[in-house]
């Protein structure tokens, strides 16, 4: 299986400028909770978010492109930083074509994490592909690495260390500032 630490495509990820990620069942474990009122509440790994942020700073974007349509999100995405989101994308092959024309990007640059078959239209249109562990079973078979961890449960913090790794920006981002290094992290 292509997963964890010792599959992360190291080569296929050099030059990838923006990480463009599903929210729920990648950002989230998947799970809904809506209140008597109707209000949706997602929960988000802070670690997950670490990491977006600790990517950020290493130069790459990262964008957010989601089926459903969520004030949670658009919360989640500001407090984050990430520009670009679109919301109620059900054909996601046309939002990221529409994302990468908005942030001026090419789909050659680009990674795309998913976890089930809607997303596999823009995996296919991105250059790398991504899944949790706990994705799909069809989607894990069709991505290019699955991250040793499950959405909402340190999948996104691994896929975002992998491309610091790749694009040689690991002791820069992190062990400078936190005195980290790649390996005491899991990397090889």
């Amino acid at each position: 299986m292509k997963h964890s630490y010792e599959t992360f495509p190291m080569d296929q990820a050099k030059g990838i400028r923006t990480l463009i990620l599903d929210i729920d069942g990648v950002m989230t474990s998947g799970d809904i909770f809506i209140t008597d009122q109707g209000e949706q509440i997602k929960a988000f790994n802070v670690r997950d978010g670490h990491g977006i942020k600790l990517l950020q700073r290493s130069g790459i974007e990262v964008a957010v492109l989601t089926g459903r349509t969520s004030k949670v999100v658009e919360h989640r995405c500001r407090e984050l930083g990430i520009q670009h989101v679109i919301q109620g994308c059900l054909r996601k092959a046309e939002g990221i074509q529409t994302l990468c024309e908005q942030a001026k990007i090419k789909a050659s640059e680009c990674a795309y994490m998913g976890d089930d078959v809607i997303d596999l239209p823009a995996m296919a249109y991105c250059h790398l592909s991504f899944a949790p562990s706990d994705a799909y079973m069809a989607v894990l078979g069709k991505v290019d690495w699955v991250s040793g961890f499950a959405g909402g449960a340190g999948a996104v913090r691994q896929a975002c260390e992998g491309l610091m790794m790749a694009n040689e920006a690991w002791d820069e981002t992190i062990t400078r500032a936190y005195g980290v290094s790649a390996q005491e992290s899991g990397w090889q």
